[in-house]
Parts: C-alpha cells; sequence; structure tokens
C-alpha cells in the first residue's frame, strides 16, 4: 500500500506525499500555536493590574511655582528600593509602638544631579535622610520642616530657601528601619528668594556656589556646583 503506482515515476509521488505531510505539519503547528497564545492573553489582566500598582506606589507632590518635591522612603544605602517608594517602610501594626526618631538616630545629606547647570536651568537637588539607629522609628518628615538652601561658597550669603515662596504645613509621617532613608527631590527655580516671599525675585548670576538641607537641628554638609552663562 505504500509503495506509489501510477503511470508517473514513483519520485513524484514520494515527493507529493512529502509536501502533503509538510503542509499538516505546518498546520498543526499554527493551531498550537494559536492556542498557546489565547492562553497567555488570558494573563495580560493580571500583568494590567501589577504594573497600574507599581505605577500608583510612587507619590509626587508639586510645589506652586519655585519647587517640585518628590517623597520616596527606604531607598538602601546601596540606592536599590528597599519598599515603595512613598509608601512607609514599616506596616501600620509596627508603625503604631515605634518611638520617634530623634535627631541623634538620623543623619541628612544632599546632593546635585550635576556639576554645572546654564543661567536659566533649574537645579535638582536630592535630600535623603537616613535611619542610622540599631532600631525602627519614625518621624514626621514635613515638608515645611526640610529645606534646601543655595548660599555662596563660603555660605555668608543666602540667595534661596526651598521653603520661602513653597510652604508646605502637611503631615508626612515617615516609619524608618535602621540603615533606610527618605528621599526627597528639591527643584530650584535659579532665582532668589526671601522667607514669606516678599520682594522681587531675580535671577542667581554665574558663578560658584553651595547648597545645603536643614531638617530639625540637622544640617548636611554643604555640596558645591556652578552656574555657568546662559
Amino acid at each position: 500500500m505504500l509503495e506509489p503506482n501510477g503511470p508517473l515515476p514513483p519520485e513524484i509521488y514520494w515527493r507529493r506525499r512529502a509536501l502533503a505531510i509538510g503542509a499538516l505539519v505546518v498546520a498543526l503547528a499554527l493551531v498550537i500555536w494559536l492556542v498557546l497564545t489565547v492562553s497567555r492573553g488570558g494573563d495580560s489582566p493580571s500583568d494590567s493590574k501589577q504594573a497600574a500598582a507599581g505605577a500608583s506606589s510612587s507619590a509626587t507632590t508639586s510645589k506652586p511655582a519655585d519647587v517640585s518635591t518628590t517623597k520616596a522612603a527606604g531607598s538602601s544605602e546601596s540606592g536599590a528600593p528597599a519598599t515603595s517608594s512613598g509608601a512607609p517602610s514599616a506596616s501600620n501594626e509596627a508603625a503604631a509602638g515605634a518611638p520617634q526618631c530623634s535627631d541623634q538616630s538620623l543623619a541628612i545629606k544632599i546632593s546635585v544631579d550635576q556639576p554645572t547647570y546654564r543661567v536659566g536651568e533649574q537645579p535638582n537637588f536630592r535630600i535623603v535622610i537616613t535611619n542610622i539607629s540599631s532600631a525602627l522609628c519614625q518621624r514626621d518628615m514635613n515638608l515645611a520642616q526640610i529645606q534646601a538652601s543655595v548660599s555662596s561658597l563660603d555660605g555668608q550669603r543666602r540667595f534661596w530657601t526651598s521653603s520661602d515662596c513653597s510652604p508646605v504645613d502637611e503631615s508626612n509621617v515617615r516609619n524608618l528601619k535602621p540603615g533606610e532613608q527618605a528621599l526627597f527631590t528639591v527643584r530650584w527655580s535659579g532665582t532668589t528668594s526671601q522667607q514669606g516671599c516678599v520682594g522681587e525675585r531675580v535671577p542667581v548670576p554665574a558663578g560658584a556656589y553651595q547648597v545645603t538641607a536643614q531638617f530639625g537641628s540637622l544640617h548636611s554638609s554643604p555640596e558645591p556646583f556652578n552656574l555657568t552663562p546662559a
């Protein structure tokens, strides 16, 4: 039955059989691919929910006219996130009995995104507050109390402070495990300011400056940067 019969040479019939078998294999593979595609597509709603949850975990608070502050908690010393951005680093149950972080249990540091900006650009400063104690603690990190200030390199002349024209007075309790951090990013308009936002605000000229951060009695080391002509 397997031997081809007919007026044509046997190799012709074998080729026809091979083509028919090949077409059958391709059709079968297509059916399997479609089945797998449909089954994988059933996972997409879950994936979308996870992506949406990840996006909603970040919290950004915009300030009027002068300061944009992004809040994130729980970055480790290596820079990898230890907890969700913008969320407490400990559960509410654990935080309920957590003592307040004293100034002695915290450290503050400020950095500049890049060493040089042109006049008219808006430098970005990053303030990191770290729990340097060996125990979980909590602290109200009200943004009105966390300040970035730009001054001359010798620190004698102050040009701008983040709270002058953008005061924020709202509770912002953070729970930090030992070694965990709270990150605040501040954008400077590049202009002068005075407490209470009084007086005219003018662009700060080209030159060498330093920025410092303060939270309560905590003061960071100054971080230098430069403004060059536009």
